[in-house]
C-alpha cells in the first residue's frame, strides 16, 4: 500500500477548506475511507436517525492516523534527517510511529505512564521507541519537549498544528460524502484537533450542518476554554476516556471551534460507561472512551435534535482487554444487571441452602457468595451473607428481594 503522496503546493499559515482538500488528496492511497453504519435500534430510542462514522476501524485503529501522515508528508528532507518526535495517550503516538517508520524516519514518543498497554505495545510494533513519563496526556507533553530540546527532533504537536488538523478534517469530507443529507455531526474533544478539522470541512461545504463537540465532564478543558475566551489549564482531569484527558486545548484549534462549531456537551464517567457497552452489546462494535462519547451523549439526552440526522464519529478502538472487562461489569451494574446483595439468615443447618433455593427459583445466577458470623454487630443467632447475583433488572431485583424476605431472609439496606 503506498503511504504518502507529497505535494508541494505553497501553503499558508490557517486550516482552510483547500488545505483539508489537500490533505485529502495527500493521505487518501495511505488511510482508509472508514464505513459510515446506520444504527436505527439507537435511532429509535433517542428519536434521532443515527449513524456512526466507524474511524475505529481506520489501519491503527483511530482516527489520528490522518493528521499524523499529513504532518509527516510535509516534513522537509531535513526535518526527516532529525528524527521526530511527539506526546500522546496513545493514538497519536501509533499514527506517528508509522507514518515514520514508512518513510526511515527515527521516531521517539513520551506517552503517559498509565497508558493503555495495547497502545503503549502497538507503538513499539509500529518501531517508535516509547518513553513512559507522568499521570496524563500533559506530563507527558512538557517531557517531549524537554527530550526535543536535547536531540533536536522535530516536534509532531497531536493537535495544535495546521497540518495536523487538516489531516483530521479528511473526516469531515468523508462524512459529507456518505451522508450527504446529514443534518448534525457528534466529534469527541481532547484537545480539538479533530473537532476543529471537522468542524472547519463541513461548515465550509454545508453551513448548514450542525457540528457538536462531546467531551468528558472529568477533563473538560474546550468548554473552560470557551467560557474563559482563552485556552487554559484545568485543575482536574481525571476520565475514563484517556484519548481526550487533556488540561489545556490548543490555541488553533480553539479559534477555529468558535468559528465553526455549533455547541460543546460533556458527558460522565458513568455515561462513558454506557455508550462503550452500547456500542458493545448492540452495535458489536469497540471503542475507546473518546470514541463512544457521542453515543454517550445521545444516550443520555444531551443532544437535543429529535427527528433529525445525525452521525456521531466512533474516534478510536484502541482499548485494553482489561478494561473491556471493567466497563461491561460496571455497565450490567448500572443497568441493574448484576446487583449486589447483603443479607442475614439464621444460624443453623439447612438455612443456607433454604437461601441458595430461593435465588434458583427466582432464575438469579450467583457470581459471588460469602459467609460471616465473626462480626461484632451480629446477633448470635445470625450469619451475615454477601452475594452478588445476575439478574434481569431493577424489577427482578426488588423480586428477588420480596422472595428472601418471604423466606426469612432480613435484607440489608
Amino acid at each position: 500500500m503506498m503511504l504518502f503522496q507529497k505535494n508541494k503546493k505553497e501553503r499558508s499559515n490557517m486550516v482552510t477548506l483547500e488545505k483539508i482538500q489537500e490533505a485529502k488528496s495527500c493521505i487518501q492511497d495511505s488511510v482508509r475511507k472508514t464505513p459510515v453504519l446506520n444504527c436505527p435500534k439507537l435511532g429509535a430510542q433517542t428519536g434521532n436517525d443515527v449513524y456512526f462514522k466507524l474511524e475505529n476501524l481506520q489501519q491503527t485503529g483511530s482516527f489520528k492516523l490522518r493528521g499524523a501522515l499529513n504532518k509527516i508528508a510535509h516534513l522537509s528532507e531535513e526535518e526527516k534527517k532529525c528524527g521526530v518526535i511527539a506526546s500522546s495517550a496513545g493514538n497519536h503516538a501509533q499514527g506517528v510511529a508509522l507514518g515514520a517508520t514508512a518513510k526511515g524516519i527515527k521516531s521517539t514518543i513520551v506517552m503517559p505512564a498509565g497508558a493503555p498497554l495495547s497502545k503503549v505495545r502497538a507503538t513499539r510494533e509500529y518501531g517508535a521507541e516509547v518513553v513512559l513519563h507522568g499521570a496524563v496526556y500533559d506530563n507527558a507533553y512538557q517531557k517531549a519537549l524537554e527530550i526535543q530540546k536535547e536531540t533536536g527532533a522535530i516536534f509532531l504537536h497531536p493537535f495544535d498544528d495546521e497540518e495536523v488538523i487538516a489531516g483530521q478534517g479528511t473526516i469531515g469530507l468523508e462524512i459529507l460524502e456518505q451522508l450527504p443529507d446529514v443534518d448534525a455531526v457528534l466529534v469527541p474533544i481532547g484537545g480539538g484537533g479533530i473537532l476543529a478539522g471537522i468542524a472547519t470541512a463541513i461548515k465550509s461545504v454545508k453551513p448548514e450542518v450542525k457540528v457538536i463537540g462531546v467531551e468528558a465532564a472529568g477533563a473538560a478543558s474546550m468548554t473552560a476554554a470557551l467560557a474563559k475566551g482563552e485556552c487554559c489549564d484545568i485543575e482536574n482531569c481525571s476520565t475514563i476516556a484517556d484519548g481526550i484527558a487533556v488540561r489545556k486545548v490548543g490555541y488553533k484549534t480553539l479559534e477555529l471551534v468558535k468559528k465553526y462549531v455549533d455547541e460543546v456537551v460533556t458527558v460522565t464517567e458513568d455515561e462513558i460507561v454506557q455508550g462503550i457497552f452500547y456500542l458493545l452489546e448492540k452495535s458489536k462494535l469497540v471503542a475507546e472512551g473518546a470514541g463512544a462519547s457521542g453515543v454517550a451523549a445521545l444516550l443520555a439526552g444531551k443532544i437535543n435534535l429529535k427527528g433529525k440526522k445525525v452521525c456521531a464519529v466512533i474516534s478510536g478502538g484502541n482499548v485494553d482487554m482489561n478494561f473491556i472487562e471493567k466497563i461491561v461489569n460496571k455497565a450490567l451494574v448500572l443497568n441493574g444487571q448484576r446487583h449486589e446483595i447483603t443479607v442475614y439468615i439464621p444460624d443453623k443447618p439447612g438455612e443456607m441452602e433454604k437461601l441458595t433455593r430461593v435465588l434458583h427459583e427466582q432464575n438469579a445466577n450467583i457470581i459471588y457468595i460469602s459467609q460471616t458470623k465473626y462480626r461484632a454487630s451480629l446477633a448470635i443467632t445470625e450469619v451475615k451473607v454477601d452475594l452478588v447475583v445476575e439478574c434481569r433488572d431493577e424489577a427482578h431485583q426488588e423480586e428477588i428481594h420480596a422472595a428472601l424476605e418471604k423466606n426469612g431472609a432480613r435484607i440489608a439496606k
